[in-house]
C-alpha cells in the first residue's frame, strides 16, 4: 500500500491548483485522475482561450444553497491572489471586457503550467485510476484508505476534487458524490446549469437561427426567478445564449421541483417598454404606406416580425396605414413580452456547470475541510457551487482548491 500525506482525487482545474498548494505545505502528494490524462475539461473552457477568471468579483456572480459560502471561500483566495499564482506558474494574463484570458490566447497554455507546477512541486500523478471506496480508519497518521484500480493508497488528510456531472466526456461523470455520500455528506441533487432551456411551442422550428438581442425574465407559478439580457439564440428546440445560461439553473430547479416555468422575452430592452411602444406608435404613422410583412424590416429579424404577425392574427399584405390600435398594442406585447412555457433544460452533456452537489452546510467555507470527517475537504465543482458565465466557475476551482490543499497540507504536517 502506497502511504502518502495528502491524496486528491480529481485532477481538473480544483484538484491540480489544491496538489499544487498541499504540496508548496511540504506534503507528499498523489493525485488520482480516472481519465488517460489530467485537465482535459480546462481545453473547452473559453472557447479554447481560457476565460480564467473575471476583473469584476461581486457575491451575485457566485450561487448556492447557502449563498454566503462561496464569497466567504473566495475572501480566502481572492483574484490578485490567482494573478499571482499564475505569474509563478508563468502564465501571463490579458484583460478583455473584465474577462481575464492566457495572454497566448490559448487554454493548452494554462494546462501546461499546471502540469509543469505540478512537476516542479514532486506530485505524484497517477491516471486512468479508478477509485473504488474511501474507508476512514481510526490511525491517525493514516485516516483514509483508498482503493483504486491501480491498487491502495493511505493518507492523512484527503480532498474530493472530482468535478461535477456536467460535460462527462471530460471526466466529470459524477461519481465523486457517490464517494461523498458514502463518507456521510448530503448531496444536493445535481442538475444541470449554464445550459440551454426547452420551449415546447412549434413555432420554434421556423426561428431555428435567429440571434437577437433580449432580456430574458424568468417565472414559476407567477414568481420572478431571474433575470438577464445580451444576445439570445433561437433554436429548434427552445432558447440559447449567455443570457439564458445565466438563468438555467433556476429554471432547472424549479422544474425539478414540479414548478410551472416560463420565460418572457423583450426583443427591444435598450428602451422602458413605455418608450418602447411610443416609437411604435410613431413608426405606424412614419412608415402607413408600406405593406405590414415590411413594418419590422431594419428593426427586428424577418422571422420574429412574420411571427408577431401570425400570432397578432395581422395579413402581411395588408398596409401599415390600416392597422389599428389594437394591433399596433398586440405587436407591442410581442416585442416586449414574448412569453414562451419552458418544460426542461439540455442535458448534462450540453451544460457546462451543474447547480448542487456536497451541502456546503457541512463544509468550513474558510478551509474546505468537512465538518462531518476530520481530514477530508472538498474542493472545486462537487461543491453546491456554481457561478456565472465569464471564468467564475475557473475561480472557484482555483481558490477552493488552493484553500483546500494549503489547509489539507498543513494538516498532514502536524
Amino acid at each position: 500500500m502506497s502511504q502518502n500525506k495528502v491524496i486528491i482525487v480529481g485532477a481538473g482545474a480544483a484538484g491540480m491548483t489544491a496538489a499544487i498548494f498541499a504540496a508548496r505545505e511540504g506534503a507528499q502528494v498523489v493525485l488520482l485522475e480516472h481519465k488517460d490524462r489530467v485537465g482535459k475539461k480546462i481545453l473547452s473552457t473559453g472557447n479554447g482561450r481560457c476565460n480564467l477568471s473575471n476583473r469584476l468579483q461581486e457575491p451575485f456572480c457566485y450561487r448556492s444553497g447557502q449563498p454566503d459560502f462561496p464569497w466567504k471561500a473566495l475572501g480566502a483566495f481572492t483574484l490578485p491572489m490567482t494573478l499571482e499564482y499564475f505569474e509563478d506558474l508563468g502564465v501571463l494574463t490579458r484583460e478583455r471586457d473584465g474577462y481575464l484570458y492566457p495572454y497566448s490566447g490559448q487554454a493548452s497554455a494554462v494546462l501546461d503550467a499546471l502540469r509543469l507546477g505540478l512537476a516542479r512541486e514532486s506530485v505524484q500523478v497517477v491516471t486512468e485510476c479508478e477509485v473504488f471506496s474511501i474507508t476512514p480508519r481510526e490511525d491517525a497518521k493514516h485516516r483514509f484508505e483508498v482503493k483504486t484500480s491501480q491498487g491502495s493508497f493511505s493518507s492523512e488528510t484527503l480532498i474530493l476534487a472530482c468535478g461535477s456531472k456536467a460535460a462527462p466526456g471530460t471526466g466529470s461523470d459524477g461519481s465523486g458524490y457517490k464517494l461523498a455520500k458514502r463518507l456521510g455528506h448530503h448531496i444536493i441533487k445535481p442538475l444541470p446549469a449554464l445550459v440551454q432551456l426547452r420551449c415546447p411551442e412549434k413555432f420554434f422550428k421556423q426561428l431555428a437561427g435567429v440571434r437577437a438581442d433580449a432580456s430574458v425574465i424568468l417565472y414559476s407559478d407567477g414568481r420572478k426567478l431571474a433575470e438577464d439580457k445580451g444576445e439570445v439564440q433561437l433554436t429548434d428546440y427552445g432558447i440559447s445564449g449567455i443570457p439564458v445560461f445565466q438563468v438555467s439553473r433556476f429554471a432547472a430547479r424549479a422544474l425539478d421541483e414540479g414548478r410551472d416555468v416560463r420565460a418572457v422575452l423583450n426583443f427591444y430592452p435598450e428602451c422602458p417598454e413605455t418608450e418602447t411602444r411610443r416609437i411604435l406608435k410613431e413608426r405606424s404613422e412614419r412608415l402607413k404606406e408600406r405593406q405590414v410583412e415590411d413594418f419590422f424590416s431594419g428593426w427586428i429579424h424577418k422571422k420574429l416580425a412574420a411571427l408577431f404577425l401570425k400570432q397578432a392574427g395581422i395579413r402581411p399584405d395588408r398596409t401599415v396605414g390600416s392597422l389599428t390600435e389594437v394591433q399596433i398594442q398586440t405587436l407591442g406585447d410581442l416585442l416586449c413580452r414574448f412569453e414562451v412555457s419552458v418544460n426542461g433544460t439540455n442535458s448534462f452533456e450540453q451544460a457546462q456547470i451543474c447547480c448542487g452537489g456536497v451541502d456546503v452546510r457541512e463544509v468550513d467555507a474558510q478551509t474546505m475541510e468537512s465538518k462531518k470527517v476530520k481530514g477530508l475537504y472538498f474542493a472545486g465543482e462537487i461543491l453546491d457551487v456554481d457561478g456565472i458565465c465569464g471564468g467564475y466557475n475557473l475561480q472557484w476551482a482555483w481558490s477552493s482548491g488552493a484553500a483546500a490543499g494549503k489547509c489539507a497540507g498543513r494538516e498532514s504536517d502536524k
